[in-house]
Formats: structure tokens, C-alpha cells, sequence
């Protein structure tokens, strides 16, 4: 049966004023302009979050599934019809029971895959990450993640100075896992390495990164000018200043700039005491920090939220859809199944009145409740 989704439709090319979305199933099969439209809502495509540890209450980063379950949940109520589950910095056994638990929420398509940022991280760049937990890259611990995961593994943070490093990036993305470079304090050169290895991912540029200078560029330099690396971006305001995202969205382009949430189980609720990673964050006005010293510990963002706050801060309409769906789908080797407002992908698509707040969002061609 063909469904017809009427209003300003983005496309990866533009905004049709007058549009319409037709699906049938779970498939679109028509974007076209449709002139008896008028004034209609934004219908925009399900966003696609790479990078978030929960939402909702619930955390993706204690292997939960229950939890995870209902995280995903949480995001998909606020437009995210794909994401990946993140987990932080954790003992190895943590890292095999949550590769387990989250496999059949992969292949029943709850998740789009794990994220392991950490624990192979710059002790010097933790951040929010547990610094007990840090270790060199083991060749032999991802190798039985990956066979363990049967494909539920899509994404490894790891930062390019420590041991061992460049030989992880080379045996990932040899088995199609993205490798992404975080928490690091490389150098421009050690960045370079990572990338020529094969990493393809800036995780949050410039947070827990080294920090740009003239005469060492580092990380943030070396992945910016990198033409195959996309970017990661918490567009909340508190990581980044609103001109250091228009820049990179100038710099690197829309094609190569990815919104993130990395939102922890506060996104949702409520001020007060929270753990991530078996520490204690205390959120205060919506900002999230590690209790011990103030550390930035992820965000309460969703991603509507992160779509008006670029659009707020000048990112034009179309660049800031692509940004939230069609760049993070092609960065975790999903771009030919979501992500857009195209014929033949999947038909997930989110429906924001004039102030971009969701009004409802289709993934899978039906209507979320």
C-alpha cells in the first residue's frame, strides 16, 4: 500500500517547498514535488546518532540489553530511527558480555551496531573515561570481539600514539569495522599515520583532543584536512562554541561533518547525580560533569536537539539534515540503506513543525507511537 508524507521535504540536494515522500512498505519509492502542498511541516530524515552511551535513564555502557533496549527507545521518540550503541572505557570481560548481549538487538535491527569508544585512550586525553580501565590496542581482544559480534561490532575510538595502535586500525578496518580516532594526544604525524592505516573518524573533534597550535597542528589539524575523514560534532553549545561549528561545517564541508549526541543516560530526565563508567556525574542545567574534577562527561543531547541548535547557530537547513543523517550513515558503511530521503532507503523519516521540534517520526515505514 502507498503512503504519501506531504511538506518541505530535505533532500541530500535541497529542500523542495511543495514536496512529497512516497513509500510502500519499508521502502520509499517517490521524492517528488507535489505543487498542492502548502506551508506544510518539515518532513527531514530519521537521524542517525554514531556516537551515544543512553538516554532516557537507561545506559548503553553496563551491557545491559533491557537497558539498551529502552535507551534506543528513548532516542527513536526524539527522530534518531539508527544509532549506535556506546559503550566507554571498560574492563575486557564487560567489553565480550556487551558484545553478546547487544548481537540480537543488531540483528533485530534495534541497533545498528556497537561502539567501543575507549579502552585503547590517552590517559593524558581521558576526559570522562575511566583511567583505570586505559590500555594499549590488543590485536587479540578486538579479533575475538569481532568474531563474537558477528557483525554487531561497526565502530572502535582509539587514540593513534598508544602501542600497538596502527596495527589495530589496519586489523579493523580489514573486517569493515570503522576505526575513529578520540581521546588522543597525537601528534599531526601520529594522525596522519592513523588515517594512512585506515581510521576514518574524528571522534568529537577537538573534545579530549590535543589542542591546536601553530607549529603542532595535531589531531584536530591532521583529520580537518583529511579528505576521507568525517568529523564528529556536539552541536550542544557546551563543547563546542557555536563558531568553532560553523567552521568546521565550512571547513570540512556537510559531506564530511557528523551531529553527535555522545548523550549519557541523563538525556531526558531531570538534574541530579548520575555514573558513567562507574563514576559519578553530577548534571547541573543540563550539563553534564564528572563529579571528581568538572570533566565534560557526555551530554544530555538528543538529536532534534542538536539539529536546531546548528540551524540555530547559522548552519543552512539542508547542510544541518545532512549532518544529523546522511554524513553518519555513510560514515558507519550505512549510506545505501538510511540516512536519506531517497528512493530505495529505507523509509525513516521524521516530521518537525516550523520551530523544529519532532511532531512524528516513521522508521521502517511505520509510524512510531
Amino acid at each position: 500500500m502507498t503512503l504519501r508524507v506531504n511538506g518541505k521535504v530535505v533532500t541530500p540536494t535541497g529542500v523542495i517547498r511543495q514536496g512529497c515522500v512516497e513509500l510502500d512498505g519499508d521502502r520509499i519509492t517517490a521524492v517528488a514535488e507535489y505543487p498542492s502542498v502548502r506551508d506544510g511541516h518539515w518532513i527531514v530524515p530519521g537521524f542517525v546518532d554514531m556516537h551515544t552511551h543512553g538516554g532516557g535513564g537507561h545506559t548503553f555502557t553496563t551491557g545491559d540489553a533491557g537497558s539498551a533496549r529502552q535507551a534506543a527507545a528513548f532516542h527513536l521518540g526524539h527522530g534518531t530511527t539508527t544509532l549506535l550503541a556506546s559503550l566507554v572505557s571498560s574492563p575486557f570481560e564487560l567489553m565480550r558480555a556487551a558484545t553478546e548481549a547487544y548481537r540480537p538487538l543488531v540483528e533485530e535491527g534495534t541497533l545498528a551496531g556497537v561502539h567501543f569508544e575507549g579502552p585503547y585512550l590517552s590517559a593524558a586525553r581521558c576526559g570522562a573515561q575511566n583511567p583505570q580501565f586505559l590500555r594499549d590496542p590488543s590485536v587479540a581482544e578486538l579479533t575475538e570481539l569481532i568474531e563474537l559480534g558477528g557483525g554487531a561490532v561497526r565502530m572502535v575510538t582509539l587514540a593513534p600514539e598508544r602501542d600497538g595502535a596502527l596495527e589495530a586500525i589496519k586489523l579493523l578496518t580489514a573486517h569493515r569495522v570503522v576505526a575513529a580516532v578520540g581521546h588522543t594526544d597525537a601528534t599531526y604525524d601520529q594522525t596522519r599515520a592513523a588515517v594512512g592505516a585506515g581510521a576514518s573518524v574524528g571522534t568529537h573533534l577537538f573534545n579530549g583532543m590535543r589542542p591546536v597550535h601553530h607549529r603542532e597542528p595535531g589531531p584536530v589539524v591532521a583529520l580537518l584536512d583529511a579528505p576521507n575523514v568525517v568529523c564528529e560534532l556536539v552541536a550542544d553549545g557546551v563543547h563546542l562554541h557555536d563558531g568553532v561549528l560553523t567552521f568546521v561545517t565550512a571547513t570540512a564541508g556537510p559531506e564530511r561533518a557528523a551531529l553527535i549526541t555522545d548523550a549519557m543516560s541523563a538525556a531526558g530526565m531531570p538534574d541530579g547525580e548520575y555514573e558513567l563508567g562507574g563514576q559519578a556525574v553530577t548534571v547541573a542545567d543540563g550539563v553534564a560533569r564528572l563529579a571528581a574534577d568538572g570533566a565534560i562527561a557526555g551530554s544530555t543531547l538528543t538529536m532534534d536537539a542538536a539539529l536546531r541548535h546548528a540551524v540555530h547557530a547559522g548552519v543552512p537547513m539542508a547542510d544541518a539534515c545532512r549532518m544529523v543523517a546522511t554524513t553518519p550513515a555513510r560514515a558507519i558503511g550505512l549510506g545505501d540503506r538510511v540516512g536519506a530521503l531517497q528512493v530505495g532507503l529505507r523509509a525513516d523519516l521524521v516530521v518537525l513543525d516550523d520551530d523544529l521540534n519532532v511532531v512524528r517520526v516513521m522508521r521502517g515505514g511505520s509510524w512510531v507511537e
